[in-house]
């Protein structure tokens, strides 16, 4: 008899069915039609999902507090249904030795309430090999962007490259080669997308071609690159930016400026079609949010970067109850995904992995409203986009979210750290 048995319609090994799911120790350990537990919680006809695991934020912590901290970040990232997101290096300091990572270690250890990884930076010689125990991953940036993280040169970039194939880590890389980036002035979207053209990423994922470390293309944005991927083994994440916004529709001037920026509707239409056959294996967010007055700011000063932790999983989700994107695909790229590339005990509903869960009523479609978003930044270009919330959402076994409340305990835990105990 286990600790605890959740019931309902839950998605186990590609098709949704009703099961009883026993718990113990945060794991799952049984799965069965009539299960007896200590506790026993029935959803009834909601449907469970493993939690969503986001492989791309920003959360800002530290140094960069006023626009997000991992507290504020991680509550929104719970609230759609995500109980693992991965976080960046540029922060302030960057996580760039593993003096400064384990700094960080420290802050965002206090502050989670989901499960968490941190990715360590690369820059021109860097001691990766130092930082690989306590890292989920590498974060390579090829083009520039916030902060001061780049690599430009070949040498440089082959190092990193063959550390990470020693290391046996991930590399994620913003693929935009600085090379061809302008610095032309710019005064609107189209301004900034011709100054990062698609030539950029295609230039940028080339020059990695050939790498033996397992290499993941953070944000593809463009027709262009989709076809330079494929010929690779590398895998990739799409945003939900570059799936519903373009240069041309948006109009929202310095709130949709991002790197890489949005493009053509042809593009747009290009990354869902592929996203929903597969050919691009994540969603990740990119969550990458700005104060309200730095976003008000001239064009040109206006930094890159949006929130969307909170709406990117509930937006998709919508598309799946209204049956205008695959319910396996939305599994595959938002959970299964994810735990398979950075190798989690998570992401599926089978025995021995861990109790994340996403608990959702598929009759609850509501409007996105920024007043109901938990990101500290406080605005969000979803606005009104038609989402589906989880009533429930679950970690370690124990109820985190319920009804739209924090019912739970602020428990996140580091997944380099647990995953090797």
């Amino acid at each position: 008899m286990s600790e605890l048995v959740i019931e309902g319609r839950a998605y186990i090994k590609g098709s949704i069915s009703n099961w009883c799911i026993g718990i113990d120790d945060g794991k799952i350990s049984e799965i069965g039609k009539n299960l007896r537990g200590d506790d026993h919680i029935n959803f009834k006809d909601s449907i469970i999902f493993p939690g969503s695991i986001d492989p791309h934020v920003h959360f800002r912590d530290p140094g960069l507090t006023d626009k997000e901290d991992f507290s504020s970040g991680s509550l929104a990232a719970a609230f759609a249904g995500i109980t693992c997101v991965l976080d960046m290096p540029n922060t302030v300091p960057p996580s760039i030795s593993k003096a400064s990572l384990l700094e960080k270690k420290e802050i965002v250890s206090r502050k989670s309430w989901i499960d968490y990884g941190l990715f360590a930076g690369c820059v021109p010689g860097s001691d990766l090999k130092s930082m690989a125990p306590h890292a989920v991953g590498f974060k390579l940036f090829m083009g520039s962007s916030t902060g001061k993280l780049l690599i430009t040169e070949d040498a440089d970039i082959q190092n990193i490259l063959a550390d990470a194939n020693e290391c046996e880590k991930v590399l994620s890389v913003h693929a935009e080669d600085e090379k061809l980036i302008s610095k032309d002035p710019e005064k609107n979207l189209s301004d900034h997308a011709k100054n990062r053209p698609p030539e950029a990423e295609v230039a940028a994922i080339n020059r990695l071609k050939g790498a033996e470390c397992r290499v993941n293309i953070c944000h593809v944005s463009s027709s262009p690159g989709l076809e330079a991927l494929q010929d690779t083994s590398f895998t990739s994440e799409v945003t939900a930016h570059h799936l519903f916004f373009d240069k041309d529709s948006v109009g929202k001037g310095t709130y949709a400026k991002v790197n890489p920026p949005l493009r053509t509707r042809e593009d747009r239409f290009a990354l869902m079609k592929a996203f929903a056959e597969g050919k691009i294996s994540m969603l990740g967010s990119d969550h990458a949010p700005h104060t309200i007055e730095n976003k008000e700011q001239e064009f040109g000063y206006a930094p890159s970067g949006m929130p969307g932790v909170e709406t990117s999983v509930p937006i998709l989700l919508a598309m799946v109850k209204r049956g205008q994107f695959p319910l396996e695909r939305f599994v595959n790229a938002v959970s299964e995904k994810p735990a398979e590339i950075f190798g989690f005990n998570k992401g599926f509903i089978e025995l021995g992995k861990d109790a994340d869960f996403m608990i959702v009523d598929p009759g609850r479609i509501e409007a996105i409203k920024v007043k109901n978003l938990h990101s500290k930044c406080g605005w969000s270009l979803f606005e009104g986009f038609d989402a589906l919330f989880p009533q429930a959402v679950m970690l370690g076994g124990n109820l985190l979210i319920d009804e739209g409340s924090i019912v739970g305990d602020r428990a996140g835990k580091d997944v380099i750290v647990y995953s090797k105990s």
